[in-house]
């Protein structure tokens, strides 16, 4: 009922110019000693590290980056089938254990390499710096970063809640900085010194009348 087909090289169905053969052809150039000496004499290869690192890229250069989004695109991504040239796709636990053990080790040496290579091809100038807006911590997780836009975002609940709190002193404290001035950072540090004041005098009566007792 189905007639049988003979696989066909995937090559050909991909453009000349296509960002993929680049990075084929760019990898295969490239001395990567560091990557194959971080396996070690006694250590078995499940998949060849050279292709691994490969998909690796690519998989960075298409947003890719968990292992099981490498694993999945090898198996369904033209590409990607390509790069591993007739080898079976690698399974999640081989990329995270590629990355953590092995290319973690030596990636700012090869990608180093990386960079000066294309910039002899001709491919980068290296005259431009690109930099993204996200700051992130020194113990930073996925709760540290802070985005523009959320911060432009909230900035006026923030205001509203700063002028609550404003009020709330003036009522409660009568504290009064100066009349008629603006919100700004050197008020907020004028009433903080007026707030502490308070907060020792408060303190010292509190352990006087202890004392006293």
């Amino acid at each position: 009922m189905y007639q049988i087909k003979l696989s066909i090289e995937l090559g050909i169905k991909i453009a000349d110019n296509d960002p993929v053969r680049l990075l084929d052809s760019l990898v295969d150039a490239m001395d990567l000693t560091e990557l194959n000496n971080s396996y070690g004499r006694h250590v078995k290869k499940t998949a060849d590290p050279v292709k691994l690192f490969k998909i690796v890229v690519f998989g960075m250069m298409k947003k890719i980056y968990s292992a099981r989004g490498l694993q999945e695109a090898c198996k369904k991504n033209i590409d990607f089938m390509f790069l591993l040239d007739g080898s079976p796709a690698p399974d999640h636990a081989t990329f995270a254990r590629f990355v953590s053990n092995h290319f973690s080790k030596c990636s700012e040496k090869i990608m180093s390499k990386m960079t000066l290579l294309l910039k002899e091809i001709g491919e980068i100038s290296g005259e431009t710096i690109f930099i993204d807006g996200t700051k992130i911590e020194a113990y930073a997780n996925k709760y540290t970063f802070v985005w523009k836009n959320a911060v432009s975002k909230n900035m006026e609940k923030i205001g509203e809640k700063i002028s609550v709190f404003v009020n709330n002193c003036v009522k409660d404290f009568d504290i009064y900085v100066t009349s008629g001035q603006k919100m700004s950072l050197r008020f907020l540090k004028k009433m903080r010194k007026k707030l502490y004041a308070i907060k020792q005098e408060r303190k010292i009566k509190f352990v006087h009348g202890i004392g006293k007792k």
